[in-house]
Formats: structure tokens, C-alpha cells, sequence
């Protein structure tokens, strides 16, 4: 049976480099891209521009899909680290994915692979090893993205019965090349580069790869269980670690300062107006804080088990990001 990839949020890091892996492979995909976004790479089957928050503009999806096998990637969402509420996260995330799995069992989808995060899994003990888990709840987790994705994750695994297989995917923190918006850890890679970050933090966090991330997502259409969650994550890095690693892809000055976390949470609400003047994406919020001083542990074995699942080193990762970010001036060499 022909196979048809549908991807939804193709113009955002991870998704791009989805559609770019599979298009590369000889795949048939479709992307949904919202209104006034770029496409980034060519060879779509078809673009529609639309809104997960309509369901009318999704249909064009599935024009002239009878007798196609179709696996539907839903990655759009929004990462949202900010204090503020945030009504437009909730809706994307939440209400998004529930138009995602209507359209899905309409359209008898055979696959959904819903992109969650390591933050809908409920948090445990500080140090202790977090697996995979059927058991999602919004109040088992702390910050308004967790939240939101946790009620996302609970909706899909529901929606899984003979009809539509779900998987879940739970990516850690995202770095890497391909990222044509401002994602998080390519913001801290340029401000560092511009010789803008003169401070880091003391803490950490487990950041993968997002072509590793891709690979594991791929492997997941076929081998990925009906019902079933995978972590795609790296390893647990300190932050300190993470830019002495860049100091040297980059040969750049390295950062001696770090702060700790009571000096961080004092100066975030400054940080969070200071981005807002400029419109740019904060680099530290209370919520970041909390997130790089709670040291979490990911493990993927399952992924390494059930997907073949593997990941590259990080020197690599921050090379390949330095030298992309380099090619499409974004920073100077």
C-alpha cells in the first residue's frame, strides 16, 4: 500500500527537519504550515496553509488519499516558557490536538505519532530516573507548557483503539541545526556567539539532537507499538559543560560566571520585560529556572530497544548548529 506522511508544524525546527529526512528518503509528505510561514525545503506532495485551531483548512490534507497508508506526524504546538498565562498556548496545544485526532479517525488515519515533551511525564524524585508512563495529568507536573502538553498526551492515548494506532513521542530539550525560528537553544547558542551571554547558570538539562529526534520519530512509524510512548532524549548535560563544549567548536571566550538559582529567579522578571522590549524570546523565565536547577533524568531505553533509537555526540550537534547558524547569517564566524 502507497505510504503518505502527513506533518503537521513543518516550518518549526523539528518539523522541517522531519519533512526534510523523509523527503530525502523518497517519501510522499504533506505539510500544514500556518498562513504567512516560509517552506523550508522543497519536494512536498503538497503544502496547505492552515490552523490546527480549524479544522475546515485541515481537509485539504486529505484530498485523494484513498487506498494510502497515512501516517500523521501532529508536531505543531507551541513551547512556551514564559510566566504570563497564555490562552493561545492552551488552544494550540490542547484544543489543536483534539481537532488533530477528530480529523484523524474521519479521515481513517492508520497512524498518529503525537510529538509531547519530557514535560507531560509526571515529575518524581529529584535525581531519580523518569521513564515512560500511561498515567498523564496536569497536576502531576509544574509549568503552563507541562501542563498543556500532559492534557494533549492524555487525549491522544485515549483516542487509541482498533481504528487509529497513536504513539506518543516525548523529546527532551531540542538543539541542533534546521531551526529557522528562534527556538530556545539556538537563541543561547547566537547570544553566545555575539558575545551577548556573558553569564551562565548553574544547572542543566538533557538536550538531544534534533536530527536524532527525527531518526527516532521515522523508526516510530513502523516499529513504534499502538498505544505506546517513547523518550527520545540525550543525556543529562550541566550548563557549564554544555558551553565549554561550544567555547570550543567555536573557539570563542569561554564563560566563567554562574549563577546561582536564588540570583537567577531575582533578575528573570527583568530578563522577561527586557526580551519583550527587543521581541525576542527569553533566555531565562522562572519557568526555565526551575527546569535547568530540578535536575531530571531521562532514559530512552526503551526507544533504544523498541526503535533502534541512538544519538550523537553533542560536540557534533553544536559544530553542525555553529556552522548552519554561520551559513545563513545569522552570526559571524
Amino acid at each position: 500500500m502507497d505510504r503518505l506522511y502527513i506533518i503537521t508544524g513543518a516550518s518549526g525546527h523539528l518539523g522541517n527537519v522531519l519533512a526534510r529526512e523523509l523527503i530525502s528518503k523518497g517519501e510522499r509528505v504533506r505539510a500544514l504550515i500556518l498562513p504567512g510561514e516560509e517552506v523550508r525545503c522543497d519536494g512536498f506532495e503538497k503544502i496547505v496553509y492552515g490552523d490546527v485551531l480549524r479544522k475546515d483548512t485541515m481537509t485539504h490534507l486529505f484530498e485523494d488519499v484513498q487506498g494510502r497508508r497515512i501516517i500523521f506526524i501532529h508536531c505543531a504546538g507551541i513551547v512556551y516558557i514564559k510566566s504570563k498565562y497564555s490562552r493561545t498556548v492552551y488552544d494550540v496545544n490542547v484544543n489543536g490536538t483534539k481537532n488533530v485526532i477528530d480529523m484523524c479517525k474521519e479521515h481513517k488515519v492508520s497512524k498518529l505519532i503525537y510529538i509531547s515533551s519530557v514535560h507531560a511525564l509526571p515529575e518524581i524524585k529529584e535525581g531519580e530516573i523518569i521513564r515512560e508512563t500511561k498515567d498523564f495529568d496536569p497536576e502531576k507536573v509544574v509549568g503552563y507548557y507541562a501542563k498543556t502538553k500532559a492534557e494533549a498526551t492524555k487525549l491522544v492515548l485515549k483516542a487509541n483503539d482498533e481504528n487509529l494506532e497513536v504513539c506518543v513521542i516525548h523529546p527532551s530539550g531540542i538543539i541542533g541545526p534546521y531551526d529557522y525560528g528562534h527556538g530556545h537553544m539556538t537563541g543561547m547558542v547566537e547570544e553566545y556567539c555575539k558575545g551577548r551571554l556573558l553569564a551562565g547558570m548553574i544547572g542543566g538539562y538533557d538536550f538531544v539532537d534534533v536530527r536524532d529526534v527525527v531518526g527516532g520519530i521515522i523508526s516510530c512509524a513502523d516499529r513504534g507499538r499502538s498505544g505506546e510512548c517513547y523518550i527520545l532524549s540525550n543525556r543529562y548535560f550541566t550548563i557549564r559543560e554544555l558551553m565549554d563544549e561550544l567555547s570550543k567548536v567555536t573557539n570563542k571566550r569561554r564563560i566563567r560566571v554562574y549563577l546561582p538559582r536564588w540570583i537567577a529567579y531575582l533578575s528573570a522578571p527583568f530578563a522577561e520585560i527586557y526580551y519583550k522590549i527587543f521581541n525576542k524570546s527569553p533566555l531565562y523565565t522562572k519557568y526555565s529556572i526551575y527546569t535547568l536547577t530540578y535536575k531530571q533524568i531521562f532514559s530512552h531505553e526503551k526507544a533504544d530497544k523498541e526503535l533502534n533509537y541512538s544519538t550523537r555526540d553533542m560536540a557534533d550537534t553544536l559544530k553542525d548548529t555553529y556552522d548552519w547558524l554561520v551559513r545563513n547569517g545569522r552570526i559571524n564566524r
